[in-house]
């Protein structure tokens, strides 16, 4: 991916092999990823506003640091991601397995997501 556009805004890219892609602060905002396999993508500092990332699998990605603002992720696969720093104002997290993604000064009581997740969530990672 190196040296490829860094603007994949408005871009579809519906049930792709992303895996281990590097994505580092590529621009992805409405970016339609639905069912796209980012198992171990660098998403370390992505634009992803307002993107669509419904059922795709983001095991063990990096989303350190991304803008997920407004993002819909439902029924995506989080599990041992990195979302240290991520900003979810507005993300729609609803069926997301994530339990045990890293959350760290991810603001996740900003987003929308089933209860059994907020539960998992405010025992691990608690409001600061």
């Amino acid at each position: 991916m190196s040296g490829e556009s860094r603007d994949w805004s408005y871009t579809s890219h519906v049930g792709e092999d992303l895996r281990k892609a590097d994505l580092v602060g590529v621009d992805l905002r409405r970016a339609i990823l639905d069912r796209a396999d980012l198992e171990g993508a660098n998403l370390s500092g992505a634009d992803l506003r307002n993107a669509s990332l419904r059922g795709a699998n983001l095991m063990k990605a990096a989303l350190d640091g991304a803008d997920l603002r407004g993002a819909r992720l439902i029924k995506a696969r989080l599990g041992l991601s990195n979302l240290q720093g991520a900003r979810l104002n507005g993300t729609d997290l609803r069926g997301v397995r994530g339990k045990y993604a890293v959350w760290r000064d991810a603001n996740w009581w900003d987003a929308t997501m089933d209860d059994s997740l907020r539960m998992a969530l405010e025992k691990k990672w608690p409001r600061e």
